[in-house]
């Protein structure tokens, strides 16, 4: 599969060209040429999954490094191997990730043609979406993990600029460094897990990191230089891993790391979706995945960590989106908890067959949760287009004004609810299956969570379609063909992706296997989504006082969830009030006064030493025979006398 390369070529080229020529092209000109490329990048990813999953030997992947270059050797005679390498690495989730970001990047570039016409700095835009682009498919068909970690911060710059397109705009400023600077730091982490990894391992590699031997299903040799090493009561491999994690936390914005996510909203809306639904906050659900048969044998308590981290990231999000008001921060929200599920299924999975379904029901949701959530975010962006404003309160009886745009988000939110027969049902109950078999804890979290989650989205939904219709100053119109097209290309996405045999594609190694729905699990889940929806329906489907008088019998907590907790504020009373305030301060008068006092010393002592000799260079020729006498005088003397 040598054609591979261009997966990646093509999407770097367009980023070049629309970013260094794009002020000599027009502004369509210039989203039809990314849209053109991306289209190709499309038609290859969907060609290469066809020959992967449908003429390969069914059940039993091969892994397949389509090519690898050798980009720095840094080999010595202690590390022979240790060298940082470029390539393509073509297995089941990284081919599945193939077609998932080119699906949700070719119809946000369609969809963007509408949503951003007439917008100022139209071709930078499209020059970054091709710049994302790249970057997520170089991350996910990374051959090692250094390359990975190389497109994982051009994955951070990509999202930095798009986030902060609108530069004009404080908020959209703020909101793009607090991103950079909150997913920088928890990639510090990252780095210094991946060079103690590859310090014991001696490699970056994945297919050595990854390798299990067949007969004694355990982690290869590679991993024996890091047994018995400990520090601090922990294996230095568990230390190892953990750090990884928190990179993925990070990206993938899972608890203490999501206060970024929300604020990301300030960005264009289409870049929301391809954010939200396919690139930075799955990468670190994918590196998890990538790395799991690592973590599986080598630091099974950090999947165990993993797992209650994910569970109570999503009950957390989830009981925050109850109580937003800015659609597209329900969105985001939706996403946080969203993406903990996957992690929680990860986090409780093992590893042969049925045993691994955790492993397949987190790729299958991440699958179906890219589909239905890009739905989500563009309609919310065809709303926000007709109706000028992201706040509920502006909004009601849509329905009768955005048929499209209605029938479709109405799909994908009885999707991400768990409704029988769309995508999300499928998935979500493998997870829930699979958290029922690990632990009956996590398993009712979760459960909790999935009715949670069709409450907020039908609330969502019910506002904005229903409820009471407002006086619009500029009756509501449907969005253009540009834009609902892509949006009913996803929607069919979101019917028909859960009927996929995805278990056996997808495996945690790499061979196939049947499941079947459980269903009182998946019974019991569907009567807690319909609970969630019928509450909501209750509350929200007309304009009434209840939803108000709830909140007033429950003010504080609900007083606490709408401003999330108070995170961000405990956030900067660290950073403003400790560190730069205390720590910072006392650094910056030590500086201030005692480093630059004694920079300031000896330039005084110089220039005063400085004065007092510049006499003697004169010019006066007496003055330096006088001198030269005394001298010799002097010498002369000292030598006759001592």
């Amino acid at each position: 599969m040598d054609y591979t390369i261009l997966l990646l070529a093509i999407p770097f080229l367009m980023f070049l060209i629309i970013g260094l020529l794009g002020y000599k092209m027009t502004p369509k000109f210039s989203g039809l040429l990314g849209s053109a490329g991306l289209a190709v990048v499309t038609a290859l990813a969907y060609y290469t999954a066809y020959r992967y999953f449908l003429q390969a030997a069914e059940g039993a992947w091969e892994t397949i490094t389509a090519f690898n270059y050798t980009w720095l050797d840094l080999s010595n005679a202690n590390r022979p191997d240790l060298m940082i390498q470029i390539g393509m690495l073509l297995d089941p989730i990284s081919v599945m990730m193939l077609v998932v970001i080119t699906t949700v990047s070719m119809m946000v570039h369609i969809y963007s043609m509408g949503y951003m016409h007439g917008e100022e700095g139209f071709q930078r835009y499209y020059a970054v979406l091709s710049l994302f682009t790249f970057a997520m498919l170089g991350l996910v068909v990374a051959t090692n993990i250094f390359q990975m970690y190389i497109f994982w911060e051009l994955v951070g710059v990509s999202s930095f600029l798009l986030i902060s397109f609108y530069f004009k705009k404080p908020s959209a400023v703020r909101a793009a460094k607090k991103a950079f600077i909150v997913t920088r730091f928890a990639d510090m982490f990252f780095l210094i897990g991946i060079l103690i990894l590859s310090y014991y391992t001696k490699t970056f590699d994945f297919l050595k990191l990854t390798a299990v031997d067949a007969e004694t299903q355990q982690a290869t040799l590679v991993f024996s230089t890091m047994g018995g090493k400990m520090f601090m009561g922990m294996s230095v491999t568990s230390i190892a891993l953990l750090l990884i994690f928190l990179g993925g936390a990070g990206k993938s914005a899972m608890f203490p790391f999501h206060i970024w996510l929300p604020d990301a909203m300030e960005g264009p809306t289409p870049a929301s979706a391809l954010i939200h639904a396919a690139t930075m906050v799955v990468a670190g659900v994918f590196l998890v995945a990538r790395l799991f048969p690592v973590y599986y044998f080598e630091a099974p308590e950090v999947l165990h960590i993993i797992a209650y981290i994910g569970a109570f990231t999503s009950l957390f999000a989830a009981i925050i989106a109850c109580t937003q008001t800015d659609i597209k921060r329900v969105l985001a929200f939706s996403t946080i908890s969203q993406i903990a599920y996957m992690m929680v299924a990860l986090g409780v999975s093992g590893y042969e067959g049925h045993d691994g379904l955790g492993f397949t029901a987190s790729m299958w949701h991440l699958f179906t949760h890219a589909m239905f959530k890009a739905t989500l975010f563009m309609a919310a962006g065809c709303i926000i287009h007709a109706v000028h404003s992201n706040e509920m309160d502006a909004m009601g009886g849509l329905r009768h004004h955005m048929k499209k745009t209605y029938y479709t988000f109405a799909i994908a939110c009885f999707a991400i609810a768990g409704i029988f027969p769309l995508s999300g049902f499928f998935s979500k109950d493998e997870i829930l299956v699979a958290a029922f078999e690990a632990d009956k804890i996590l398993y009712w979290c979760q459960t909790f969570v999935a009715g949670l989650t069709a409450f907020y989205m039908f609330r969502l939904f019910f506002r904005i379609f229903f409820y009471d219709e407002p006086n619009y100053e500029h009756t509501p119109h449907e969005a253009p063909a540009n834009m609902w097209v892509p949006l009913a290309i996803l929607s069919v996405f979101t019917i028909f992706s859960g009927w996929f045999p995805f278990s056996k594609w997808i495996s945690a190694n790499l061979i196939g296997y049947e499941i079947h729905t459980v269903w009182p699990i998946a019974i019991g889940s569907t009567v807690v989504a319909l609970i969630g929806i019928g509450t909501a329906y209750f509350l929200y489907y007309k304009k009434n006082d209840i939803p108000d008088r709830i909140a007033n019998s429950c003010k504080r907590f609900y007083t606490w969830a709408s401003h999330r907790f108070y995170i961000d504020e405990v956030y900067l009373f660290i950073t403003n009030k400790i560190i730069f305030g205390g720590i910072c301060a006392a650094i910056a008068w030590f500086d201030r006064h005692i480093i630059d006092g004694f920079m300031d010393l000896l330039g005084w002592t110089t220039n005063t030493v400085s004065e007092e000799t510049k006499e003697i260079q004169s010019g006066s020729v007496q003055q330096y025979a006088w001198v030269f006498i005394m001298g010799v005088i002097t010498i002369v003397t000292l030598a006759l006398y001592l």
